[in-house]
């Protein structure tokens, strides 16, 4: 049978310590470094001083099928390859406590501000013997570079001089034979059999009450069974860990992987940068693409390949594997199936960043929904060609779907693994409508609740508005992605803010600071504009030496009536404009927005508006 259980056993200290010491109890490598300060050291040593409880530890057994990439505890010996057991949690308990108790070396840890710094811990006898001081006060930390300073200024030049200071160091508890004698020696030098005797009354008083403690005292210890499944194990990490930290896909591949020799890290980093070097502009679409996102295309690449397979050789089998990217799915995604992907899967990025640009987006931050890029990918994969146009046409329509019908906003696993097959098929020439574009749904008067760049939406009406090839009013040079980052391209007002709050227009900002009365403008315009009224600046930007004709036509670019402006007629100019945005978005989706429903009123946004300068 397999071994998938766990037991639970209190160990002794020293025995866990010691498994450390020898490296049979190591850290798998999707553990996070240790970095308990010198504050929480020496907390914790006051607790074991006490025989309080530190919580239990827990590990899994090595020898399973799953194997993990491992490493020694910090300042423990890595000579020993071989672990037998893993530490899921209690690596800042251990390290802390190996260091400053088995190591035979100072601690190298952390003070205020995160000061790096090598300390030794020693506890004053005395002190901890008086049952009316605070332990904690007993429990003390010297430098490194001061212990010779700290040791000679206990008036004695030998190498140990803790004791006529009645200080124990805490680095000889489990091992305090050949201290004790040097103790009694330095004492039976003062020639007085009184002050021997009361000395050693102490010591035998402190090893009673306070050092043995540490000797006797029991971790529970929570044993995994070796065949542990791989999801089991991520979840119990989780939920043990106290940083509610969630164990990352990524970290958890990278130690398989490295297994089997493979460094996943570094191949991310590398793909990473080549990925930076796809865009000839400062700023890259895939910029924010992260090694979870890349593992989850890869997935559904693995996944899908895998479904084809069993269909090929079982034509007819009632469940074929999943196409799916879900986090166990991920888990079982092995190095040679990354390996077989991870190379196509560059190219389909390069092809989607490409698509992306033609459809005007160009930054990040007005990518509507990253998580799209990842089925995005995924098709261009799978096509492993560029499109024709009437193919590219019915990509942009499920894209544009996706966004304006929020399928992306949530429960992405089920429609990337949907989306992937349905669009592909599609564009092959198939005949079935991808899901994507058949649910989605754009509500007409959504236009009035997208204020900021928080809702994909909002940025998906930008990018369309650049599609239209708008012209900068006042230099008339066309608004593409070669002058997008160098004339610090933006979403402005049309009537600005100022104005429309002197004006004491639509109290709630419903009208004037939704979508409708914003377009992209260069810096520039926008200072130009600041808080006149539109009259005013019309004539303003005219007296540039712009012809009214010429500027009229700017303004056409977007979708702004040019009389409404030189009118200050803020009414006409929202409706229709607004009717205008909705066409620009019926024509993306391939279908109808749906008007009759009533608007609510709400902001799907966050409060505060985008700034104008």
């Amino acid at each position: 049978m397999p071994d998938t259980g766990y037991k639970s056993d209190n160990e002794r200290l020293l025995k866990v310590l010691e498994w450390i010491q020898d490296g049979n109890a190591q850290l798998p490598e999707f553990q996070r470094d240790w970095r308990w300060n010198d504050e929480r050291i020496r907390n914790l040593l006051v607790s074991i001083s006490l025989s309080y409880p530190v919580g239990a530890v827990m590990m899994l057994e090595t020898g399973g099928k799953t194997q993990f990439k491992h490493r020694p505890l910090k300042g423990a010996s890595s000579s020993n390859g071989r672990a037998d057991r893993l530490i899921l949690d209690g690596q800042q308990r251990l390290t802390s406590l190996f260091q400053s108790l088995l190591s035979g070396k100072p601690v190298d840890t952390w003070i205020q501000r995160k000061k790096r710094i090598n300390l030794w811990y020693y506890i004053n006898m005395e002190q901890a013997l008086n049952e009316e001081a605070d332990r904690k006060e007993a429990i003390f930390s010297v430098r490194d570079d001061r212990i010779e300073k700290f040791r000679n200024g206990m008036g004695s030049s030998e190498a140990n001089h803790e004791y006529e200071a009645m200080v124990f160091p805490l680095s000889k508890i489990f091992s305090y034979d050949s201290w004790v004698a040097s103790y009694r020696e330095f004492w039976a030098k003062e020639g007085d059999m009184e002050v021997l005797m009361n000395k050693m009354a102490t010591w035998d008083e402190f090893r009673t009450k306070v050092s043995d403690r540490f000797k006797d005292y029991q971790i529970p210890v929570i044993t995994l069974g070796r065949d542990t499944p791989l999801e089991a194990v991520c979840q119990v990490f989780e939920q043990v860990n106290t940083g509610g930290m969630t164990l990352d896909v990524f970290e958890l591949l990278t130690a398989m992987f490295a297994a089997d020799n493979f460094n996943l890290r570094a191949d991310w980093e590398e793909r990473k940068k080549q990925m930076k070097g796809f865009s000839a502009f400062k700023r890259s679409v895939l910029d924010d693409v992260s090694a979870t996102d890349f593992l989850q295309a890869a997935t559904l690449l693995a996944t899908q390949k895998r479904r084809n397979e069993e269909l090929k050789l079982t034509p007819n089998m009632d469940r074929p594997p999943a196409i799916s990217s879900k986090r166990g799915d991920m888990l079982k995604l092995t190095r040679d199936e990354y390996e077989d992907w991870a190379n196509p899967l560059m190219e389909g990025f390069a092809r989607a960043e490409v698509f992306l640009h033609s459809e005007c987006i160009f930054d990040p931050e007005f990518l509507p929904y990253g998580s799209q890029l990842i089925p995005l990918a995924a098709i261009y994969t799978v096509l492993n060609r560029d499109l024709t146009r009437s193919e590219r046409e019915k990509l942009a329509q499920w894209y544009w779907c996706g966004v304006f019908g929020q399928l992306y906003s949530s429960a992405t696993d089920s429609r990337f693994a949907s989306d992937l097959p349905e669009v592909v098929e599609w564009i092959r020439g198939g005949k079935r409508v991808p899901e994507t574009v058949k649910v989605a749904e754009f509500a007409a008067p959504r236009l009035l609740s997208l204020k900021t760049r928080g809702s994909a939406a909002y940025k998906g009406m930008y990018s369309l508005l650049l599609k239209n090839r708008p012209k900068d009013l006042m230099t008339g040079g066309e608004i593409n992605i070669e002058h997008y980052f160098d004339r610090n391209v933006d979403i402005h007002h049309i009537f600005p803010r100022k104005w429309c709050m002197d004006k004491g227009l639509d109290e709630k900002k419903t009208m004037w600071n939704s979508i409708v009365n914003k377009t992209p403008l260069t810096s520039n315009t926008n200072r130009r504009i600041g808080g006149s009224a539109p009259s005013k600046y019309i004539a303003s930007i005219e007296d540039e030496g712009i012809a009214a004709e010429a500027l009229d036509s700017h303004l056409d670019l977007h979708f702004i009536d040019p009389e409404h402006l030189r009118n200050d007629d803020f009414n006409n100019f929202f409706e229709t404009r607004r009717q205008a945005l909705i066409a620009l978005i019926e024509q993306a989706m391939g279908k109808s927005v749906v008007r009759n429903v009533p608007d609510e009123g709400e902001d799907e946004d966050a409060d505060e508006d985008d700034e104008d300068e």
